[in-house]
């Protein structure tokens, strides 16, 4: 496929990071599932996207085939002009130090024998970077650890909140230019969750990072990410910017999404009817438009046809939708 198949993807001096056409599959037995199916957006330095949808549609996956853990079976990731899928060896692992992951379950993601300052210190003595100490205790101050108490302590002397801040200065120590935040805060609970995100807020200002921001949640995600790219079950159906995507939503299941997050006040004339039914098999997709199963405005042709990504009708630069229906 050619680049003019996707609309979505700026034509910018700045980009950072570049998904084109990205598939991922995964044999099951003797099945085919299909995690990723054609995903494609780019994200400009120091944007952050957010990458939404519902257990299961991919969006964990599109993160870590970025990383290549593991690689993707067809597409491109351009990072900095070069293709990483492309890369093995020495060459890949070099990549990797420019691009970090933080993971969901920040205590499981964590070494238990090993003490937290030898924990963010691995990736500098693997590529023996000068002045190690002196940039441990930095990025743990940064990410509001004290040194002289926590650096002698293992992981399960801390809490998840602050097991969290562990993995973020442990993203840190390698001074990347990407960081890729998988669920950051989904196993932590609530009170916890605002002082990571706006954690993550200080630090991408202060390290000049750009973010892939990982999540089921959209109130979560608006409140941290500059763009929001919506996936359903392994394809992106709608992307745009924050105020776009959440504004002048155009698509059925964005507009299912937000429907989906509690307000205090509910106008019962602007309420949205929640889906019905569960999402279908990615071991056997339907045919056409996938979300047609669950789209109340479904026609015979999202059956047999699938829908491109096109410019919104919204008018907002930038604002995609994949739908042939769109509002």
């Amino acid at each position: 496929m050619s680049e003019t198949s996707n609309p979505q993807l700026r034509a910018r001096d700045d980009i950072v990071l570049k998904v084109e056409h990205l598939v991922v599959t995964f044999d099951v037995g003797r099945e085919l599932v299909q995690a990723v199916s054609d995903v494609s957006f780019d994200i400009a330095r120091g944007e952050t996207l957010g990458l939404v949808g519902e257990s299961g549609c991919g969006k964990s996956t599109v993160g870590r085939a970025i990383m290549q853990l593991p690689p993707p079976k067809g597409g491109k990731v351009i990072f900095k002009d070069q293709d990483i899928t492309q890369l093995e060896g020495e060459a890949l692992r070099k990549t990797r130090t420019a691009l970090q992951m933080i993971f969901q379950d920040p205590i499981s993601s964590l070494n238990p024998r090993r003490r937290v300052k030898d924990i963010i210190a691995e990736g500098l003595q693997i590529w023996e970077r000068p002045n190690q100490r002196a940039r441990v205790e930095e990025v743990m101050e940064a990410v509001g650890l004290d040194p002289e108490t926590a650096a002698d302590r293992r992981p399960h002397q801390f809490s998840g909140g602050q097991c969290q801040r562990i993995c973020i200065a442990r993203s840190l120590a390698l001074d990347p230019d990407v960081l890729i935040c998988d669920e950051p805060v989904s196993a932590l609970d609530v009170s916890v969750q605002a002082q990571i995100l706006n954690l993550l807020e200080d630090m991408k200002a202060r390290y000049q990072l750009t973010m892939v921001f990982v999540a089921h949640n959209l109130a979560v995600v608006k409140h941290i990410s500059d763009r929001v790219a919506v996936m359903y079950l392994g394809k992106l159906c709608e992307i745009g910017s924050v105020d776009a995507v959440y504004q002048h939503t155009s698509h059925p299941y964005t507009q299912a999404l937000l429907a989906s997050i509690p307000e205090l006040e509910t106008s019962q004339e602007d309420a949205i009817p929640l889906l019905q039914g569960d999402i279908p098999s990615p071991m056997n997709p339907p045919s056409g438009c996938r979300f047609r199963t669950r789209c109340p405005k479904a026609q015979a042709i999202c059956a047999q046809q699938e829908p491109a990504m096109q410019a919104s009708p919204s008018a907002i630069g930038d604002h995609f939708v994949a739908c042939h229906f769109p509002d």
